[in-house]
């Protein structure tokens, strides 16, 4: 995989610039020199879990099927989206974690009282209590019921906003109840948050949320990979930055306009922007036709294949297409794209792109769940083929590995390495939580962070 041109993402306001090969950065290849950038190159684990630069360690939160300390039953399967709650005074954390089970999950998050949406959906959070050591003290459900929990976003008010991504209403695979939404957890207090959908941010397959800070809006991705590819969209909530809770009173929903630009996938050059429109959504609960199939009227909308990451960060709010793909039809092919809207000035910008790929072994492949470094640079989640890295990108713009998973799920002879999710940092920075999805686990990562 190549970055095919001079690329600058900006985060937080600093610019980052991505040139030349990634690939080369990580292997030496092409000639170049070995890897230096970074903390170092990846040292091998003789434990076979987690490859990290030396001078870091990790320590194995929790793994699927172990026993959930709430006696609740046993810790769910692929783990996926999380975030990092200050837990009162000192340096206590909670963590709180998606579980993408489907209906053929053999490990379903457990129905529990108050917390579960649909009884026969197998998917939902569990919250994770870490003391001021950074040991597990508590484990327990945080939301059931529900399915497909991808990824999500952190309140202003520190709650999460869990994501289903998935379509399928009552009826389908023996649900009882329509799925596609956004559910709120509240980390401290699961029961105060319940199992209520907020139907009015939407019925469609989401990935990941945002919330402006200053103004409430929250933006969102919807992850569509066959045509007709997701939309983007925002939410202007009725209450805004309203507490726990709020987001059940409504608001509108719009999607995002590019006039002449159907495909954001034609897009290839780092630093192009454009003017954006928002066109409220014709029937946000998709009664009858998927949001992305609606009619918008005169000028259509703007269509990305693989929407996932979505973050806030500095002024406005970056989000991922992980690939597009012309055989799938997409417009043009690239192995990602980082995307920048500023909300002030209403303009839409190509921050990073990545691809075509080269080697399905290398690094930097399909980029997923993005988070600001604690260097205020990136760590990326990499879901793609073979190898599975979390790598970062520091201000000065060199490209690292940062973590390599090393738990082979292959077959004899056939490799296999699950890919990361939800990246995030303690809020004293001093600790990085990801999680392999298959076999799920959770990883606390300290060391000489910059």
């Amino acid at each position: 995989m190549s970055v095919t041109r001079r690329s600058l993402l900006t985060a937080g306001g600093i610019g980052i610039a991505f040139s030349g090969s990634l690939g080369a950065l990580f292997t030496g290849a092409a000639g170049a020199d070995p890897v230096t950038r970074g903390y170092g190159p990846l040292v091998p684990d003789p434990h076979r879990l987690l490859d990290l630069p030396a001078g870091f360690s990790y320590r194995v939160l929790s793994r699927a099927g172990e026993p959930l300390r709430s006696g609740e039953g046993p810790v769910p399967a692929n783990c996926d989206g999380m975030a990092a709650f200050a837990a009162g005074p000192g340096e206590a954390v909670r963590l709180v974690r998606n579980h993408e089970n489907r209906t053929t999950a053999a490990l379903r998050v457990p129905a529990v009282e108050g917390l579960t949406y649909d009884p026969r959906a197998l998917g939902g959070c569990t919250v994770l209590e870490l003391d001021r050591a950074g040991r597990v003290s508590a484990e327990r459900v945080a939301l059931a019921g529900t399915a497909v929990n991808c990824a999500g976003g952190r309140t202003p008010w520190n709650t999460w906003l869990s994501c289903e991504e998935t379509e399928d209403r009552a009826g389908t695979s023996g649900y009882t109840e329509d799925h596609g939404f956004v559910f709120e957890v509240d980390p401290a207090d699961p029961l105060r948050s319940g199992a209520v959908p907020l139907t009015a941010l939407g019925r469609f397959a989401h990935e990941a949320v945002a919330v402006d800070p200053y103004t409430g809006v929250v933006y969102e991705t919807e992850d569509a990979f066959v045509r007709p590819f997701g939309l983007f969209y925002r939410f202007r909530p009725a209450r805004p930055l309203g507490g726990l809770g709020s987001l059940r009173a409504g608001g509108t929903l719009e999607a995002l306009r590019v006039r002449g630009l159907p495909d954001l996938a034609v897009v290839d050059e780092p630093g192009a922007e454009f003017p954006v429109e928002w066109v409220p959504v014709p029937d946000p609960s998709a009664a009858d036709t998927p949001i992305r199939l609606q009619d918008f009227g005169r000028g259509g909308i703007t269509h990305a294949q693989k929407l996932e990451g979505c973050y806030w960060g500095g002024s406005g709010v970056h989000f991922v297409s992980s690939y597009a793909r012309t055989g799938e039809g997409a417009g043009a092919d690239h192995h990602g794209q980082v995307w920048f809207y500023d909300p002030l000035r209403a303009r839409l910008r190509l921050d990073v792109l990545f691809g075509p790929a080269s080697d399905v072994e290398l690094p930097g492949d399909s980029p997923d769940n993005i988070c600001l470094a604690p260097d205020g640079g990136l760590m990326v989640c990499e879901d793609g083929g073979g190898a599975q890295h979390v790598f970062g990108v520091t201000l000065a713009g060199e490209v690292y590995p940062m973590a390599r998973n090393a738990d082979d799920i292959g077959g004899p002879g056939a490799p296999a390495w699950g890919e990361f999710a939800g990246v995030t940092f303690s809020p004293d920075r001093r600790t990085m939580y990801v999680n392999a999805y298959a076999p799920g686990t959770t990883f606390a990562v300290t060391g000489p962070w910059h």
